[in-house]
């Protein structure tokens, strides 16, 4: 696969590996994320919503023999909010506002099923992204680290807003995500000590 965001496109060259030419290829599922060529993640979408419906008739069925309460919100958060949260610290925040409605419609379906109020998708993506990157932050040996430290202000300790050089080298390995967490909280949350 090749991801090229060049506004003139050139075909690229023949790449050979070990004496074999590489296949070029439209989108590639790695470790079960499906990526595409121009990253827009719209194929993965579509996966994880057919994932999540196909759960969500299991969390009906379940219903269906009267469980319990309890066990279903078990059964979802297990079962269905798996599949519908998996990796989406790395696409969730460069969505379309159409996808982000259709997974959000599948949560509000199944707390429906649940009977109680379940998290939107961005309240859940923000969460999580937040948890990685104090996950970092706390691990000095992570590439990001060092990047991330750099930020901090010297006065107080917390994260400043990320300069032009700092977005483009994060956004090369996690694209707009991880960044867009670190605009939304360094207001909020980010005193950090070391």
């Amino acid at each position: 696969m090749v991801i090229d965001f060049r506004r003139v496109k050139t075909s690229p060259l023949a790449l050979c590996i070990l004496g074999e030419d590489v296949a070029v290829v439209e989108d590639f599922k790695y470790l079960g994320v499906h990526l595409d060529n121009g990253l827009n993640w719209r194929i993965n979408t579509d996966a994880v919503h057919k994932k999540g419906m196909s759960r969500l008739y299991f969390l009906r069925k379940l219903r269906s023999f009267n469980v319990c309460s309890k066990m279903l919100e078990i059964f979802y958060q297990s079962v269905v909010a798996s599949a519908l949260f998996f990796a989406a610290v790395c696409w969730g925040g460069s969505i379309r506002d159409g996808d982000t409605s259709r997974i959000n419609k599948l949560i509000r379906k199944a707390g429906s099923v649940i009977a109680i109020k379940l998290d939107p998708f961005e309240a859940v993506l923000e969460r999580r992204t937040l948890n990685r990157l104090l996950s970092i932050m706390d691990n000095p040996t992570h590439p990001l680290h060092l990047q991330l430290d750099s930020q901090r202000s010297s006065f107080s300790n917390r994260l400043l807003q990320l300069r032009h050089n700092s977005v483009q080298q994060i956004t090369s390995g996690w694209k707009r995500t991880l960044c867009s967490i670190v605009y939304l909280e360094y207001n909020h949350v980010v005193h950090f000590t070391l």
